[in-house]
């Protein structure tokens, strides 16, 4: 933890203040990738095109769960970019909602569907929680920064991060 005479490493720091900043937009990106997948699956149940094997399983109504999950993180991911300093919470709420949702659509698939579809769940469910721990496991504060101006004591004449970060609009 500590560097020469017990003070801490100043790069260390920059480095995981820096991956901690760029978390939120990134889950973010996975969060519309996802919605993505959710509203091509959900035209493809309510076109029709997908059967169960019992009676459990109605195309109709997963293809209306697919869409609504599919809004959710699509509205979210699209918070989370646009209104940094929420992007934690609302990226948590949301990934919560979808998780849960495809828990009860895998329980559902399981039972009465069909291979693709079974697979589809099993797929994405990891990507979501993935996202979730992620986000967990990300600083309260860190995406507000995204906005902020660094302090005097964050600005190092070796680190080359706040001048790109400036170059690029993000303060």
């Amino acid at each position: 933890m500590g560097g020469v005479g017990g003070e801490a490493n100043p790069s260390a720091s920059a480095v995981t203040t820096r991956g901690s900043l760029v978390a939120p937009r990134r889950v973010a990106a996975v969060m519309g990738l996802i919605a993505l997948t959710l509203a091509v699956a959900s035209l493809v149940h309510l076109a029709g095109d997908v059967r169960g094997r019992s009676d459990v399983f109605d195309a109709d109504d997963a293809g209306i769960a697919e869409a609504v999950i599919a809004a959710a993180l699509a509205g979210g991911a699209v918070t989370m970019i646009r209104v940094p300093h929420r992007a934690r919470t609302v990226g948590l709420a949301t990934l919560g909602f979808a998780t849960l949702g495809f828990l009860v659509g895998l329980s559902i698939t399981a039972r009465a569907g069909h291979l693709p579809d079974i697979a589809y769940h099993a797929s994405m469910l990891p990507m979501l929680v993935g996202s979730l721990i992620v986000l967990g496991r990300t600083p309260s504060g860190s995406a507000q920064r995204l906005t902020e101006k660094p302090s005097a004591s964050e600005l190092r004449p070796d680190d080359p991060a706040p001048t790109r970060a400036r170059d690029h609009g993000h303060w």
